[in-house]
């Protein structure tokens, strides 16, 4: 796909950023050397007439996004989990990013269906309405099984969407290539790694098989949240360009009113979808990354209904394990603590001072603490707790910047529901007892049991192993052969078999 048609996507982007007033917002926000704000200003400022208008009661960011067509709005929505990239000024305007767009004719979207699934649309539906939502890659149509009756949702790929992001994607390349390029400075925003990112997330999204494999992944860990759940997905009616779902009734999450009327209590709602999120966090490492109010809606039981899993966010046990004890330490006040697991895992370089550290978090915390409840955030703290860490030299972790965007998020659709949330509060029990679970005594044994199972996948292999160790030893000269060699003599000396294994396959990987 590399071609002319890049630098003319370009000098297309940087007219519209300049007719839009975008530019100085985005060179701004990336802290943009001189070359490179020369550089965008020549791709921009002589052919400012070729740009796109743009909706002028939007943002000039998201006016210029919004114009530019589908993978530019997708681009800024992936930048808004990446504040650590852009800024937290323009990841703001970013989040609120309308991701919509003029839908596609309904027998397009039929076609699209059939031509999937290898069947006439009126032997799969008894009705297919029109677009009900149109997004930046997909619309969503309101459906009824012609075998059941049930009511679905079908989500359907805009057509040859595909080629119209890979055109895209490859203009990208080439600015991140460039940029590197002009200001060498900016290689700490790693913009090639940003875009690669981007694809990644793309190339995940264009493949409807995959979301709908993460809403079954999600819905198996969360099968047992009580107030929670999930439509099921229908995967006889799923391919690649198509995904069919149970459909979700109830009021959307950011209808105050509706959910009033229905008579939910937005207390108890507010208090479960900030429990829930943590819940999967920390108990799953697997969350939904995306659950601003759009994606939520209250069922007529109260049950929250999450949808749309095309953003999921994911960390392993151990840096769950410190991202628990970071939140533990504050909830307790206890900075030394918070210091320390920094420290531990290697986030903060070891040459920096530990206490100098400690003193700096409590610089951060303290003050929150001392703020009404209604003024408490959780986002804040975290947001303050990164500019702190980064001046100490902790290096960007994606996966957590993700999940600090979430809680802002989470932290947000909470407030809306109760204003007078007390984020600590509420997300103390759930912390508390991750901690108790993971970090006791109980936790150690399932470790070692962890451990040991894996240990057990070579017991095929552990005779060879052993005689193998045995034989290399035996063929060493005195001066050569290591130290080690005396774990095995301890080993055989007290007659232990599986010592005997278990330090030959220590030997062997090591």
């Amino acid at each position: 796909m590399r071609g002319p048609h890049n630098i003319w996507r370009l000098i297309r982007t940087g007219a519209t950023l300049e007719r839009t007033g975008a530019m100085n917002v985005v060179l701004d926000a990336f802290d943009a050397t001189p070359g490179l704000r020369f550089m965008a200003r020549a791709l921009g400022l002589p052919f400012k007439f070729l740009g796109y208008r743009g909706d002028p009661s939007m943002p000039p960011a998201t006016r210029a996004l919004t114009a530019l067509g589908p993978a530019y709005i997708k681009f800024g929505q992936v930048l808004s989990t990446r504040p650590d990239v852009v800024g937290d000024d323009l990841a703001v305007q970013l989040r609120v990013l309308q991701d919509k767009l003029p839908p596609f004719p309904v027998d397009v979207a039929k076609a699209e269906v059939e031509q999937e699934l290898g069947l006439p649309i009126e032997a799969m539906f008894s009705q297919f309405s029109a677009p009900v939502a149109a997004a930046s890659i997909a619309q969503v149509h309101h459906a009824r099984l012609a075998e059941t009756g049930e009511e679905v949702a079908v989500k359907v790929l805009r057509p040859q969407i595909e080629r119209a992001f890979r055109k895209d994607i490859d203009a990208f390349y080439l600015a991140a290539r460039m940029i590197e390029l002009v200001s060498p400075g900016s290689r700490r925003l790693r913009p090639m790694e940003v875009i690669r990112h981007f694809d990644g997330v793309v190339r995940g999204e264009l493949d409807l098989r995959l979301e709908s494999a993460a809403a079954s992944e999600f819905s198996a860990n969360t099968k047992e949240d009580a107030g929670f759940q999930l439509p099921a997905i229908k995967w006889e009616y799923s391919a690649r360009r198509v995904m069919t779902l149970q459909w979700a009734d109830g009021v959307s999450m950011g209808d105050n009113a509706a959910i009033d009327a229905a008579g939910h209590d937005r207390v108890a709602l507010s208090e479960r979808v900030l429990q829930l999120f943590l819940q999967h966090a920390l108990r799953d490492g697997y969350f939904h990354a995306d659950m601003h109010q759009g994606n939520l809606k209250v069922a007529p039981n109260g049950d929250i209904i999450a949808y749309d899993f095309g953003i999921m966010g994911h960390i392993d046990e151990y840096t769950r394990r410190v991202y628990a004890e970071i939140l533990y330490g504050f909830i307790r006040r206890d900075y030394h603590r918070v210091a320390r697991v920094h420290f531990e895992a290697g986030y903060v370089p070891a040459d920096k001072d530990v206490d100098e550290f400690a003193r700096a978090l409590r610089a951060v915390g303290e003050p929150i603490f001392g703020m009404d409840a209604t003024r408490i955030s959780m986002a804040r703290l975290l947001t303050y707790l990164f500019e702190v860490t980064e001046r100490f030299g902790m290096e960007t972790r994606t996966e957590l910047i993700l999940l600090q965007r979430t809680m802002v998020v989470v932290e947000g659709v909470a407030r809306s529901l109760n204003p007078h949330i007390n984020i600590w509060q509420v997300a103390s029990p759930i912390v508390s007892d991750y901690i108790a679970k993971s970090l006791g005594p109980r936790a150690a044994l399932a470790d070692m049991a962890s451990t040991a199972r894996v240990l057990a996948r070579f017991g095929p292999r552990l005779p060879g192993l052993v005689e193998a160790a045995l034989l290399r030893q035996s063929n060493e000269t005195p001066s050569k052969r290591r130290p080690r060699k005396r774990w095995l003599i301890l080993s055989a000396g007290v007659g232990s078999a599986f010592t005997m294994a278990l330090v030959a396959l220590i030997e062997t990987l090591v």
